[in-house]
Formats: C-alpha cells, structure tokens, sequence
C-alpha cells in the first residue's frame, strides 16, 4: 500500500484534512494534493467539501472499504513473515476505557512494546461507549472495555475481573461509617461516573435488579474521569463507586477509605472487543498477551 492511499485512508476515517495531516505529520496542503492525486487517477471525487469539513462519495466509500481491506492484507501479511523471524513489523491502534487505560493497561503495554519492539502503538481513551464506536468504525483495532452491553458486528471475550468500591474521604465526616448500605446508597450524597461510561453502566444494572432506579440515588455530580471523583471525595464528605483498582494509592497515602458494601455488591469483567471476521492477527495476539499477563 502506498503513502497515498494511507493519507486517503486517514481523511475518510477522520473526515478532516487537518486532522488527517496532524495524524501522519504532513502538511494540510500535503493531504490536499495526495486526495488531488488520487481523484484525478479515478476520474472522479471521493470526497465532498463543506465548509471546514469532508463527508465521503458514494464512490469515496468504495474506495474506502476496498482499502482497508488491502491494508488488512498487508498487515496480515506482515504479520505471518514476521512470525518466522519474530520480528512483527505492524500498527495496532488500542482503543481502551478510562479505568482500564489509567490503571489496567500500562504495565501490559511495556511489556507487549519490549517483547514486539516493532510493533507502532497507539493507544485511545474515552468511555466504554466511544470506544467500541471507533472500532465499529475501524477507528481502532481492538477495544477494551468495561461494560456490560454489547454491539452486533463485534466478537467479546474476558480480560479479566474488576469490582467497583465504595469510597469516601478519609478524614471526613462519613469516614466514621462502618459500611454502606442499600439504604445509604439512596440516602448519601454520591459521586458517579458519566453517561457511557462502563462503571456507571454496572452500577445501574445491579441496582437495577435490586428494584432501585438511578432517579432514586442522591446524585451529587457526574465525573468524566474517575481521578477527577477520587479528587472531589478526597475534599468533600460525598461517597463515590469507582474500581477497586484505582483506589490502591489513595488507600496507601490515606486519602481515601474504601467502605464495605451490604447487600449489593459491583462485580463486573474488563473485556475486549474485536470485529468480526476481519480482526487482525496482530489484535488477537495482543489480546491473548493481555489474557496471560493479567492472569
């Protein structure tokens, strides 16, 4: 595949011809000759300007979808070459929740990068919701996500177990609690995560069983990050339902104090998601390192 076609690849995935330059460290007016150049081959546009942004032809569509299925090749390719020698010369592009980015996935991304050194990757985060949006989109390649929904066109399998705590402050007023409980869930200030977001998702699927429906909770605020509540409950006497594996270092400093739970409790599974049918070799052999380093 040729430089060309990986700067057309890059507009129609992000519609955007600055976007696409600032991804493959050109100049815009660089992007704008290669699509120049590619249209004028095909004898007709690929994409349709409007304003400051682009949207596909039908004929930039077909254009698309048959390039990525040549650039699937040659990754795939790539690939099964580099397996005789070890050497896997390829891009994987992650797409990876908020809690599994922070507090999951760092240390496996190291040592994936030491074992494939020539493996380029680049890693995505946002909420469960967005991630599986760019995989659907072919945004990404693989995503890692805690949520409990599932989208048709994609393949999910177990990374590993997570449970979502319980915790407040550890010099507040609510520090003197012994546990939470379902009635205190209902009653106590409380600090979530956003909408989309894949704890919020598991928290309002337990409660939900239990005949408790969000509107009921004492919804403080919502939180785009989960640093961003473990921060807000640190200074104010509200409780908060974040990962367990997020909370290590404030439990360590006592900044937080973890409460136990009765009568419900917040498990859930990290999972990873893929397309089905055209995963990459590269994607599933980052997947099964994943499995086997957080075993």
């Amino acid at each position: 595949m040729n430089f060309r076609d990986k700067v057309f690849i890059s507009v129609a995935e992000n519609l955007s011809f600055s976007r696409a330059a600032e991804y493959l460290y050109i100049s815009q007016p660089a992007v704008s000759k290669h699509i120049q150049e590619l249209e004028s081959s095909y004898g007709i546009s690929l994409f349709e300007r409007k304003g400051n942004r682009v949207l596909l032809t039908p004929a930039g569509r077909i254009v698309y979808e048959k390039l990525k299925e040549i650039q699937h090749q040659y990754s795939e390719l790539n690939f099964s070459v580099g397996s005789l020698t070890n050497q896997y010369k390829d891009e994987l592009r992650i797409g990876s929740s908020s809690t599994i980015s922070q507090y999951v996935i760092p240390l496996v991304l190291a040592n994936f990068h030491s074992k494939y050194p020539s493996v380029n990757l680049t890693l995505y985060n946002g909420n469960s919701d967005d991630m599986e949006r760019l995989l659907i989109n072919n945004q990404v390649d693989v995503a890692l996500v805690e949520n409990v929904s599932s989208h048709q066109g994609l393949k999910y399998g177990v990374v590993t177990s997570d449970s979502i705590v319980a915790v407040v402050g550890a010099h507040g007023g609510l520090a003197r609690l012994k546990e939470v409980s379902i009635a205190d869930l209902v009653s106590l200030p409380l600090v979530l995560r956003e909408h989309g977001s894949g704890t919020l998702q598991v928290i309002q699927r337990e409660l939900n069983g239990l005949g408790i429906s969000m509107a009921q909770l004492n919804v403080l605020l919502h939180l785009g990050s989960t640093e961003a509540i473990k921060g807000f409950v640190a200074g104010f006497d509200a409780v908060a339902l974040v990962s367990e594996k997020a909370v290590a270092k404030e439990l360590q400093l006592n900044a937080l104090k973890v409460l136990p739970l009765k009568g419900v409790s917040f498990l859930r599974q990290f999972r990873y998601a893929l397309r089905l049918g055209e995963s990459l070799k590269i994607a599933q052999a980052f997947v099964d390192f994943t499995i086997g380093s957080l075993r």
